[in-house]
C-alpha cells in the first residue's frame, strides 16, 4: 500500500523537519482535492484531478492510491463507460493516511 523506500528517500532528500511539513501539506492538499471529486463530473476535469492526485501520491509513496488514481485517470481520458470508483480511491487514501500517520507517530515516540 505504501512505498516505504520512497518515503525514506524523500526524508533523506529534504531532512526530517521539511519531511514533516511536506507530509502535512500533501495530506491537506489531497484531502481538499478528494473532497471536490464527484460522480458525473466532466471526464476531462476528473482526469485532471486524478492526474494531480496520482502525482502527489507517488511523491509520498502512496502506491496503491496512485494506482487507483491512474486507473481512474485512464478511464476518464478514454471516456469509458462506467463510473470511476471514487469511493475506493477515498477509502484507499484514508487507509494509507492512517498507516502513514501511525508510523510517523511510532517513529517520533521511539
Amino acid at each position: 500500500m505504501i512505498d516505504w523506500g520512497r518515503l525514506e528517500e524523500l526524508r533523506d532528500e529534504i531532512g526530517d523537519d521539511d519531511f514533516a511539513e511536506v507530509v502535512a501539506l500533501f495530506l491537506e492538499e489531497v484531502e481538499t482535492e478528494i473532497a471536490t471529486l464527484e460522480e458525473g463530473m466532466p471526464a476531462q476535469v476528473l482526469e485532471q484531478k486524478l492526474h494531480f492526485l496520482k502525482g502527489s501520491a507517488l511523491n509520498l509513496g502512496f502506491r496503491s492510491f496512485a494506482e487507483l488514481c491512474l486507473e481512474g485517470e485512464r478511464q476518464a481520458a478514454a471516456d469509458e463507460p462506467g463510473p470511476v470508483d471514487l469511493d475506493a480511491a477515498r477509502q484507499c487514501f484514508a487507509t494509507s493516511r492512517s498507516i502513514l500517520l501511525s508510523a510517523i507517530e511510532r517513529t517520533s515516540d521511539g
